[in-house]
C-alpha cells in the first residue's frame, strides 16, 4: 500500500505517517505507531473512538493492522496537511484569507459538538491543537488523532484522569490544578479557545507590541476591549474582516475561562460565532487580574509559561 514506506507524510510521538494507494485509486495516509504505544493503548483509543465516530468534520478511519508488534492506522489523505502549516506559517504556506479562518473554526466547533453532545457516547478529545487538524482538498478541516480520547456516558459531566500527555500551550487550568475544578467536556472548551488565538495570531500581535510584550496575552486582549479600542490583526480591512477577527477574539476568551463553569459549551460557541458580533458581550475581568501587581505578575508568568510552551512538546500529568 505504501511501497515499502516510500513517502513520509510526517512524524510524531506516536510513530509516523505514510503516503499509500488503495486498489481503488483512493490515496490515503498510513499512520504506523512506533512500540512506545503506552502498550497500545493509543491504538486501542483511536480504534475504538473513530470507530463509531461517522462526521464530515472527523477524519475517517478506513482500516487498521495489527500484527505481532505491528500498529497501524488507515485514514483518507488530506491534501492540504494539518492546520498548524497555515497557523504557524511552516512550509512557507500559502496564508489563509479571512472567510477561510472563520469558516475553519466554525466547521472545527461542529466537530467537537458533535464529539461532546452528537454521539451516542460522549468522547471528551482532550488534545485540541492546530496540528490535530487536517484539511482536505477543499479545506474542510477533519479532527484527527484520537489518541488520548475518553469515551463516557452522555448523562455523565465529570470524568476521573489518571496519567496522560498533553501539548503545552492546550492544556486546561483544571488538568494541572484540579482544585480549580473538576474534568469535564470544558476541557476541549478551553483548548479550542487557545486555536482560535491562534488562528487570529492575537499572541503574535502581542509579540510585536515592545511596550506590553511581557504582558500576558489574554491581559493585553481584555485592557484593549474593555478600552473600546480595535485590535489590529495583521492585513485585516475594518469592514467584515475586522468583525471576524472581533468575533473569534471574544468567543476565544470566554473559551479560556479559568473557572470551567464559566467556560459556554460548543452549542453556546457555535451560537456566538454564527451570531452577530454587535450582540457579543465580553466576560468580565479575571478574578487574578484584579489581585494586586505582585500576584498578577506571579500568575502571568506562569501561564505564560504554559500558553506559550513549545507547540510539539507534551507533559505528562497525573492525578493531584
Amino acid at each position: 500500500m505504501t511501497k515499502n514506506f516510500e513517502v513520509k507524510l510526517g512524524q510524531g510521538g506516536y510513530g509516523s505517517v505514510y503516503k499509500g494507494k488503495l486498489r481503488s485509486g483512493h490515496l490515503v495516509a498510513v499512520k504506523l505507531l512506533g512500540k512506545s504505544g503506552a502498550n497500545g493503548q493509543d491504538f486501542i483509543n483511536e480504534i475504538a473512538t473513530i470507530g463509531r465516530i461517522h462526521h464530515i468534520n472527523v477524519v475517517q478511519l478506513v482500516g487498521y493492522c495489527a500484527e505481532r508488534s505491528k500498529r497501524a492506522l488507515i485514514f483518507y489523505f488530506m491534501p492540504n496537511g494539518s492546520l498548524d502549516k497555515y497557523v504557524f506559517n511552516r512550509e512557507k504556506a500559502s496564508p489563509l484569507d479571512w472567510d477561510m479562518k472563520f469558516k475553519i473554526a466554525v466547521e472545527v466547533a461542529r466537530g467537537i459538538r458533535y464529539l461532546h453532545h452528537g454521539c451516542d457516547i460522549q468522547i471528551l478529545y482532550f488534545d485540541i491543537k492546530p496540528h490535530n487538524i487536517l484539511l482536505d482538498d477543499k479545506f474542510v478541516p477533519k479532527i484527527s488523532d484520537f489518541g488520548l480520547a475518553k469515551l463516557c456516558s452522555t448523562n455523565k459531566e465529570t470524568v476521573t484522569m489518571t496519567a496522560a500527555r498533553r501539548t503545552i500551550g492546550y492544556v486546561a487550568p483544571e488538568l494541572i490544578n484540579r482544585s480549580i475544578g473538576a474534568i469535564s467536556y470544558k476541557v476541549d472548551v478551553y483548548s479550542f479557545g487557545i486555536l482560535l488565538m491562534e488562528m487570529v495570531n492575537l499572541n503574535k500581535d502581542l509579540a510585536r507590541n515592545n511596550d506590553e510584550s511581557s504582558k500576558y496575552f489574554p491581559n493585553w486582549i481584555y485592557d484593549h476591549l474593555n478600552q473600546g479600542k480595535d485590535i489590529h490583526i495583521g492585513n485585516v480591512d475594518e469592514n467584515d474582516h475586522g468583525k471576524i477577527g472581533r468575533k473569534m477574539t471574544i468567543v476565544a476568551l470566554w473559551c479560556i475561562q479559568m473557572c470551567p463553569d464559566n467556560r459556554p459549551s460548543m452549542n453556546k460557541v457555535l451560537d456566538m460565532l454564527e451570531g452577530d458580533v454587535k450582540h457579543l458581550q465580553i466576560p468580565n475581568y479575571p478574578w487574578y487580574m484584579a489581585r494586586n501587581e505582585e500576584e498578577s505578575a506571579t500568575y502571568s508568568n506562569a501561564s505564560t509559561s504554559f500558553l506559550h510552551g513549545d507547540n510539539g512538546s507534551s507533559i505528562t500529568m497525573g492525578e493531584t
